[in-house]
């Protein structure tokens, strides 16, 4: 089983700056992508970025620019700062892990409120 501690979600004006971070702990071993997810009200969860093992990142369009994920690999814990924020990022984020071999794992998730 692997537990995720989400941090820093908060409300932030139109340009403003976030970071969130994810640190992970239990059973770790085999971890291969770490990302982050979000959900805006009244939609679905959408990816906003990844990060694999070996370094590989992947963005939303929608964030490519202004968001960046990174990771600690000594800490367990993944990090996505988020710039230039608009009230469209408006969400609840969820971190996700997911292991080589297919159990994938979800945070409690974070509020991030962008006001115009």
């Amino acid at each position: 089983q692997v537990e995720l501690v989400e941090s820093g979600g908060g409300l932030v004006q139109a340009g403003g700056s976030l970071r969130l971070s994810c640190a992970a702990s239990g059973s770790i071993g085999g971890i291969n992508v770490m990302g982050w997810y979000r959900q805006p009200p009244g939609k679905q969860r959408e990816l906003v970025a990844g990060l694999t093992s070996v370094g590989r990142t992947n963005y939303a369009d929608s964030v490519k620019g202004r968001f960046i994920i990174s990771r600690n690999n000594a800490k367990n814990t993944v990090y996505l700062q988020m710039n230039s924020l608009k009230p469209e990022d408006t969400a609840v984020y969820y971190c996700n892990v997911a292991r080589s071999w297919g159990d994938v794992y979800w945070g409690q998730g974070t509020q991030v409120t962008v006001s115009s």
